[in-house]
């Protein structure tokens, strides 16, 4: 699967600020968040579904990476969504083994499984 999900009882708001105290604990940081439900409904679409975008990044690792090659910018920063399905609270992201193996970059494997492990501990902490 190209996802590490998690159910949380948690509100979606609760949730939210979670994720952001467990980052900051691994100095990661929210560059950005986004309202997904908020702005398909401003820009005229039938779409209902709360979900929560978003964008998180550690200055180290991005520096580190960006070092070695600077397309692989085009899959940072990372992502996380925060989303209810079916009155379920979830948190997820797309793995960053399985973006970062679409470089074909044997030598930044380590380094994603790293970033991977952290980001997998944030949503387990955030989730309890």
């Amino acid at each position: 699967m190209f996802d590490y999900t998690k159910e949380t009882a948690k509100s979606m708001k609760d949730a939210i600020r979670s994720i952001k105290e467990e980052l900051a604990e691994v100095k990661f940081g929210v560059l950005w968040e986004l309202d997904m439900t908020d702005t398909l409904q401003q820009k005229g679409q039938d779409f209902d579904k709360p979900i929560t975008i978003l964008e998180v990044c550690s200055p180290a690792a991005a520096a580190e990476v960006l070092k070695k090659d600077l397309k692989i910018g085009y899959l940072l920063p990372c992502k996380m969504a925060v989303y209810e399905d079916g009155g379920v609270t979830r948190i997820g992201m797309p793995k960053p083994t399985e973006l970062l193996g679409l470089t074909g970059r044997e030598d930044i494997d380590p380094f994603a499984g790293e970033i991977e492990e952290t980001l997998k501990g944030v949503i387990d902490r955030a989730a309890q």
